[in-house]
């Protein structure tokens, strides 16, 4: 039986979702961002019972069709902008990838249910991403921009103004400076 949940952005999600399952007594035989597959399936209780633990551990279990299909699409974009090699992502072909739709679709049913595009989401985590490596120290902003998928650190300085009000560099300069959580990025 195959599960999708919500708000699952990093290995440290993995790990708590699999120890709720574990409690449970669900035996899961594979557990990714957003998609757990169980070695059983499980009754309408279980599930119940899932729910209101992964609920309050801030996750969700996702039942209806059109919102697994945008957990899937979310989860697939934190992934490969946040834990893969290369920030260059096409997003039409990792949509036809993740979900086996076009883009256009999905973009009109996440419009429709987020309520921003998947190209503003797409755009905002690639930021986050821009955020933290920033922070980081250990790049130029050039190094940054091509790890982001930005094709100049103009482009790059261009987009993180327009979006955060402020340059890459006075983010810099801040002590401490605010960042979101991944799931909850276009919220």
């Amino acid at each position: 039986m195959q599960l999708t949940i919500r708000n699952m952005v990093c290995d440290r999600c993995k790990a708590a979702v699999t120890r709720l399952l574990d409690e449970q007594g669900m035996s899961p035989s594979r557990v990714d961002l957003g998609e757990v597959e169980l070695t059983q399936d499980a009754d309408a209780e279980q599930l119940d019972q899932l729910q209101a633990a992964l609920r309050a551990q801030g996750f969700d279990l996702v039942l209806d069709h059109d919102a697994q299909v945008i957990n899937k699409v979310k989860a697939e974009i934190v992934r490969r902008i946040h834990h893969g090699a290369d920030g260059r992502v096409d997003l039409a072909a990792m949509v036809r990838e993740t979900v086996h739709r076009e883009l256009s679709s999905v973009s009109k049913l996440f419009s429709e249910v987020e309520g921003i595009t998947l190209e503003q989401y797409f755009l905002l985590q690639r930021l986050e991403r821009v955020k933290e490596l920033i922070r980081y120290g250990e790049m130029t902003f050039s190094e940054i921009a091509f790890a982001t998928g930005f094709s100049s650190a103009a482009h790059l300085s261009a987009q993180f103004k327009q979006l955060t009000g402020m340059t890459p560099t006075a983010f810099r300069k801040l002590a401490h400076p605010a960042r979101t959580p991944l799931d909850k990025v276009g919220s």
